[in-house]
Protein backbone atom coordinates (compact mmCIF):
# COMPACT_ATOMS: atom_id res chain seq x y z
CA UNK A 1 0.00 0.00 0.00
CA UNK A 2 2.82 2.36 0.81
CA UNK A 3 4.37 1.60 -2.56
CA UNK A 4 1.16 2.51 -4.41
CA UNK A 5 0.81 5.76 -2.44
CA UNK A 6 4.39 6.72 -3.22
CA UNK A 7 3.82 6.16 -6.95
CA UNK A 8 0.70 8.34 -6.91
CA UNK A 9 2.55 11.11 -5.06
CA UNK A 10 5.35 11.04 -7.70
CA UNK A 11 2.79 11.32 -10.51
CA UNK A 12 1.10 14.29 -8.82
CA UNK A 13 4.47 15.95 -8.27
CA UNK A 14 5.38 15.48 -11.95
CA UNK A 15 2.07 17.00 -13.07
CA UNK A 16 2.63 20.08 -10.91
CA UNK A 17 6.09 20.65 -12.41
CA UNK A 18 4.86 20.33 -16.01
CA UNK A 19 2.21 23.07 -15.88
CA UNK A 20 2.57 26.70 -16.99
CA UNK A 21 2.24 29.48 -14.48
CA UNK A 22 -0.21 32.33 -14.93
CA UNK A 23 2.65 34.72 -15.68
CA UNK A 24 3.95 32.45 -18.49
CA UNK A 25 0.49 32.17 -20.05
CA UNK A 26 -0.01 35.94 -19.91
CA UNK A 27 3.43 36.54 -21.46
CA UNK A 28 2.62 34.14 -24.30
CA UNK A 29 -0.71 35.88 -24.92
CA UNK A 30 1.00 39.29 -24.97
CA UNK A 31 3.54 38.00 -27.47
CA UNK A 32 0.77 36.68 -29.74
CA UNK A 33 -1.14 39.96 -29.41
CA UNK A 34 1.92 41.74 -30.83
CA UNK A 35 2.91 39.22 -33.51
CA UNK A 36 -0.48 38.40 -35.06
CA UNK A 37 -1.39 41.97 -36.20
CA UNK A 38 2.11 42.43 -37.65
CA UNK A 39 1.85 39.14 -39.54
CA UNK A 40 -1.58 40.04 -40.91
CA UNK A 41 -0.29 43.43 -42.11
CA UNK A 42 2.64 41.71 -43.81
CA UNK A 43 0.24 39.38 -45.62
CA UNK A 44 -1.87 42.35 -46.71
CA UNK A 45 1.17 44.17 -48.14
CA UNK A 46 2.33 41.03 -49.95
CA UNK A 47 -1.14 40.50 -51.40
CA UNK A 48 -1.30 44.08 -52.64
CA UNK A 49 2.16 43.87 -54.18
CA UNK A 50 1.21 40.69 -56.04
CA UNK A 51 -2.02 42.20 -57.34
CA UNK A 52 -0.30 45.40 -58.50
CA UNK A 53 2.46 43.42 -60.23
CA UNK A 54 -0.04 41.27 -62.10
CA UNK A 55 -2.05 44.30 -63.22
CA UNK A 56 1.08 46.20 -64.25
CA UNK A 57 2.02 43.28 -66.46
CA UNK A 58 -1.42 43.35 -68.07
CA UNK A 59 -1.23 47.15 -68.46
CA UNK A 60 2.18 46.86 -70.16
CA UNK A 61 0.77 44.29 -72.61
CA UNK A 62 -2.13 46.62 -73.40
CA UNK A 63 0.18 49.63 -73.88
CA UNK A 64 2.37 47.55 -76.20
CA UNK A 65 -0.69 46.46 -78.19
CA UNK A 66 -1.97 50.07 -78.48
CA UNK A 67 1.45 51.30 -79.68
CA UNK A 68 1.81 48.48 -82.20
CA UNK A 69 -1.69 48.95 -83.59
CA UNK A 70 -1.22 52.70 -83.96
CA UNK A 71 2.12 52.21 -85.73
CA UNK A 72 0.70 49.66 -88.14
CA UNK A 73 -2.42 51.66 -88.95
CA UNK A 74 -0.46 54.98 -88.98
CA UNK A 75 -3.22 56.70 -87.03
CA UNK A 76 -0.87 58.01 -84.35
CA UNK A 77 -0.63 61.47 -85.94
CA UNK A 78 -4.35 62.18 -85.41
CA UNK A 79 -3.93 63.84 -82.01
CA UNK A 80 -4.66 62.39 -78.60
CA UNK A 81 -6.55 59.11 -78.66
CA UNK A 82 -8.01 57.18 -75.76
CA UNK A 83 -10.14 54.20 -74.96
CA UNK A 84 -10.86 51.42 -72.51
CA UNK A 85 -9.86 47.78 -72.87
CA UNK A 86 -11.38 45.06 -70.70
CA UNK A 87 -9.15 42.14 -69.83
CA UNK A 88 -11.23 39.66 -67.92
CA UNK A 89 -13.17 41.48 -65.20
CA UNK A 90 -10.68 44.40 -65.20
CA UNK A 91 -10.92 47.64 -67.17
CA UNK A 92 -7.78 49.44 -68.35
CA UNK A 93 -8.04 53.01 -69.65
CA UNK A 94 -5.42 53.95 -72.24
CA UNK A 95 -4.33 57.25 -73.76
CA UNK A 96 -2.08 57.60 -76.82
CA UNK A 97 -0.24 60.89 -77.29
CA UNK A 98 2.37 62.01 -79.78
CA UNK A 99 4.81 64.89 -79.61
CA UNK A 100 7.68 66.05 -81.73
CA UNK A 101 11.08 64.55 -81.12
CA UNK A 102 13.53 67.42 -80.96
CA UNK A 103 16.54 65.74 -82.59
CA UNK A 104 15.09 64.38 -85.83
CA UNK A 105 11.95 64.41 -87.94
CA UNK A 106 10.29 61.83 -85.72
CA UNK A 107 7.42 61.68 -83.29
CA UNK A 108 7.55 60.19 -79.82
CA UNK A 109 4.45 58.10 -79.18
CA UNK A 110 3.47 57.41 -75.59
CA UNK A 111 0.78 54.99 -74.51
CA UNK A 112 -0.30 55.45 -70.90
CA UNK A 113 -2.51 52.80 -69.33
CA UNK A 114 -4.19 53.52 -66.00
CA UNK A 115 -5.80 51.00 -63.67
CA UNK A 116 -6.87 50.50 -60.07
CA UNK A 117 -5.63 47.96 -57.56
CA UNK A 118 -7.10 47.86 -54.07
CA UNK A 119 -8.65 51.35 -54.43
CA UNK A 120 -5.40 53.04 -55.56
CA UNK A 121 -4.65 54.43 -59.01
CA UNK A 122 -1.60 53.20 -60.94
CA UNK A 123 -0.30 53.81 -64.46
CA UNK A 124 2.16 52.36 -66.92
CA UNK A 125 3.74 54.39 -69.74
CA UNK A 126 5.30 52.88 -72.83
CA UNK A 127 7.02 55.04 -75.47
CA UNK A 128 8.56 54.61 -78.89
CA UNK A 129 9.70 56.78 -81.81
CA UNK A 130 7.91 56.77 -85.15
CA UNK A 131 9.07 58.13 -88.48
CA UNK A 132 6.91 61.08 -89.56
CA UNK A 133 7.93 60.63 -93.20
CA UNK A 134 6.13 57.28 -93.55
CA UNK A 135 3.79 57.28 -96.52
CA UNK A 136 0.24 55.95 -96.11
CA UNK A 137 0.17 52.26 -96.87
CA UNK A 138 3.77 51.72 -95.76
CA UNK A 139 4.47 49.91 -92.56
CA UNK A 140 6.41 52.32 -90.31
CA UNK A 141 9.49 51.05 -88.57
CA UNK A 142 9.93 52.03 -84.93
CA UNK A 143 13.16 53.94 -84.50
CA UNK A 144 13.84 52.81 -80.97
CA UNK A 145 12.98 49.96 -78.63
CA UNK A 146 10.06 50.56 -76.31
CA UNK A 147 10.80 51.79 -72.83
CA UNK A 148 8.71 50.77 -69.82
CA UNK A 149 8.32 53.49 -67.23
CA UNK A 150 6.41 53.50 -64.01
Amino acid sequence: MKLATARIEKRVARRRCGAFTLAEVLAAMLFLAIVIPAAIEALHVASQAGEVAARKGAAARIADRVLNESLVTTNWNQGVQSGTIAEGPLDFHWTLTSRSWSQTAMEMLTAEVTFQAQDKDYSVKLSTLANTQTQPGQSPQPAMAMNLRQ
